[in-house]
């Protein structure tokens, strides 16, 4: 039996050495995150079929839930800095997505469904920011992009496992979609008890020169590497659409309406085999690099989805759009933790989350346009066309960031 090489037991070694919160953190988003597909890879079908929703509602729910979840992750991260308290908002905020899991099985109108929804996103927008903070609260600077590359992996699994559960499920109960979102609830229930039972907080304690209540002034407080960091993180969010534009895209390359799901299990199939490894790398040669490539993968992607005219050329934009996923998620979280101050980490994580959601909401709105006006092809082309001037921006900042000799 040939024995482990050196670059696998160096691996093995590193992923040892990360804490065991951020492992458990990764399984609980691996859980919600199952859950979630679970429900909304059958949802836009659900909402047209059987409720009765146009098109044009289904996108003005999901436009709702982005700007939602935007907006509460910057009040969860201002509270988090304040209390120096992150899993309790944790906790919250994973139960407020378990509680809304339990609401789309029993809702019988549209209306029900923008609430569930409405409750799932508020969930997402408290847990996040706080618990990234309490990732790089736990973990030590030379493990930190191996880290939240670990638990974006992790999260990745679950939207793999998830739509192949939806598949299975709906064989299974002859296509009946709300016994497949009575199942859901059971992942969702397991991720909060295992975040309330198996995470213990470190003392990180709340500054006692800072007895002021919470205020969103303190956004003015982050220093210029957080502002970068941050502007960075808009610039490639900006030049990557949302993933329904996929799913759009899979019916024109060939696929069956049955089958559609299989693009998010490729998706993140690619994504979560890529994200821990590129996360440890950039702990070895540095981030920004690694950002360029994921924007080089993503011209790819766009290029390859633009002109997809049958399933195989459809596949290969998706891998390699999973490609750019896993070198780019990860490591924006990690550019984040490198540059905010300890006592001001939740609020750059919020502020973060917050600029970041209020350009994919612009970016999907656009695409949507393009996609209504001059079809998927300009749609995709766009997109490349944007990258490419991220990319530009990515190198110049590289450069004027750069110490002169």
């Amino acid at each position: 039996m040939p024995s482990p090489s050196p670059a696998s037991l160096d691996t093995r070694r590193t992923a040892a050495r990360i804490p065991g919160t951020v492992w458990v953190l990764g399984v609980v988003s691996l859980l919600m995150d199952v859950s979630s597909e679970m429900i909304q890879t059958l949802l836009p079908f659900y909402l047209v079929g059987t409720l009765g929703a146009s098109a044009a509602m289904v996108g003005f729910i999901e436009g709702l839930s982005v700007a939602i979840a935007a907006t509460t992750k910057l009040f969860s991260g201002v509270i988090a800095d304040w209390t120096g308290r992150r899993k309790p908002l944790a906790v919250l905020g994973y139960g407020l997505g378990a509680v809304s899991k339990l609401i789309f099985p029993l809702a019988a109108s549209v209306g029900w469904i923008v609430a569930a929804k409405a409750i799932d996103r508020v969930g997402k927008g408290i847990r996040g920011t706080p618990r990234d903070a309490l990732i790089a609260d736990v973990t030590p600077p030379e493990l930190r992009g191996a880290s939240f590359g670990l638990r974006k992996s992790l999260d990745t699994v679950g939207g793999f496992v998830g739509p192949l559960a939806a598949i299975g499920l709906m064989l299974l109960f002859a296509s009946d979609v709300l016994a497949v979102y009575w199942v859901a609830v059971v992942p969702a229930m397991l991720a909060v008890a295992l975040l309330a039972f198996g995470v213990r907080e470190p003392e990180v304690g709340r500054p006692q020169e800072r007895k002021e209540r919470p205020r969103l002034a303190d956004a003015m407080l982050l220093n210029r590497a957080v502002w970068l960091a941050i502007g960075i993180a808009c610039l490639l969010t900006a030049a990557r659409f949302s993933e329904a534009f996929l799913l759009l895209k899979a019916q024109d390359a060939g696929f069956a309406v049955a089958w559609v799901p299989i693009t998010m299990v490729v998706m993140h199939a690619v994504y979560g085999l890529t994200a821990y490894p590129v996360g440890r790398l950039s702990d070895a040669i540095g981030r920004s690099g690694l950002l360029f490539v994921s924007l080089v993968l993503l011209v790819l992607a766009y290029g390859a989805l633009a002109f997809a005219g049958s399933i195989a050329t459809f596949l290969a934009g998706i891998i390699l759009w999973g490609l750019h996923m896993g070198f780019s998620q990860g490591l924006l979280a990690t550019l984040i933790a490198d540059a905010a101050p300890k006592a001001l980490r939740g609020t750059a994580f919020g502020v973060f989350n917050l600029l970041t959601g209020v350009v994919v909401l612009a970016g999907n709105v656009a695409a949507g346009l393009i996609w209504d006006a001059h079809g998927a092809t300009a749609t995709f082309l766009t997109g490349a066309g944007v990258t490419v001037c991220a990319m530009a921006a990515l190198a110049l900042i590289r450069l004027t960031a750069r110490p002169s000799a």
